[in-house]
C-alpha cells in the first residue's frame, strides 16, 4: 500500500559529472584556473624594466654623433704636405676656440652652441665627385681659387667639403654659424701649401 502522495514513477540517475565538465570547461576558457606564482609574475614585471633600464643607460652613455669627415676614409699615413698644413692652419677663428692637431686632423672647439669646426688632410676622392658635380671656387684675397665639393649637408648644423683642386685631398667641415671666413682661410692655405691636381672623376 502506498501512502498519498508518493511518486512510483522511476527518478533518472543524477548525472555528478555533468556540473564538474561545466566547471572545467569555464576554468579553461576564461583562464579561472591555479593562479600564478609570486616569482613568475615578479619575473613578468622585472623584464621589461629591465629592459627600458637599458635602453636609458645606452642613451646615456653612447658617444655624442661625430662630423660627417670623420667617417672618410684616409689614403694612408699622414702625408708631409699634411702636416705642414696642419701646422700652418690658422690658430684660431671666431667663435671658436684654439686649433687642436691629432693625426691627420686639426680641430677648432666650438666656443657657443653649434659643432666644432674640424679639417682632415689626406681623404679620399669622393666617391659621388662627377663631370656633372657642382663645385664651389673660393678665393682667398690675391690668390688663385679653390675648387670644393659640397659631400654632406645636415640642416641646421652645417656642411661638408672636400677640397678637389689640389692633392693630398682635404676635407672640412664648417658648422652653420661659421660663416664664410674659414674657408676662405683655408682655401687660401691649400693653395700655398699643396699642389694642385686635376679634377679626378673616377
Amino acid at each position: 500500500m502506498t501512502s498519498a502522495g508518493s511518486d512510483d514513477t522511476p527518478q533518472s540517475p543524477v548525472d555528478n559529472d555533468s556540473g564538474d565538465d561545466s566547471t572545467a570547461e569555464g576554468t579553461s576558457r576564461y583562464g579561472g584556473g591555479g593562479r600564478l606564482s609570486p616569482a613568475l609574475v615578479a619575473t613578468l614585471v622585472a623584464i621589461p624594466v629591465m629592459v627600458l633600464a637599458g635602453f636609458i643607460v645606452f642613451a646615456a652613455l653612447r658617444p655624442d654623433p661625430v662630423t660627417p669627415i670623420e667617417s672618410y676614409d684616409s689614403v694612408g699615413a699622414v702625408a708631409q704636405e699634411c702636416t705642414r698644413l696642419l701646422a700652418e692652419a690658422p690658430d684660431t677663428f671666431e667663435g671658436f676656440g684654439a686649433k687642436e692637431v691629432s693625426e691627420d686632423r686639426v680641430t677648432w672647439p666650438a666656443t657657443g652652441a653649434g659643432d666644432d669646426m674640424t679639417l682632415r688632410c689626406g681623404v679620399t676622392r669622393p666617391a659621388e665627385l662627377s663631370p656633372t658635380s657642382n663645385l664651389q671656387e673660393i678665393h682667398a684675397a690675391g690668390q688663385a681659387g679653390v675648387q670644393w665639393f659640397i659631400t654632406d649637408t645636415i640642416d641646421g648644423s652645417g656642411q661638408a667639403y672636400v677640397c678637389v683642386d689640389h692633392r693630398p685631398y682635404v676635407a672640412m667641415w664648417i658648422p652653420a654659424n661659421a660663416g664664410n671666413g674659414p674657408i676662405t682661410d683655408i682655401s687660401g692655405l691649400i693653395d700655398r701649401t699643396l699642389e694642385r691636381g686635376p679634377l679626378d672623376f673616377g
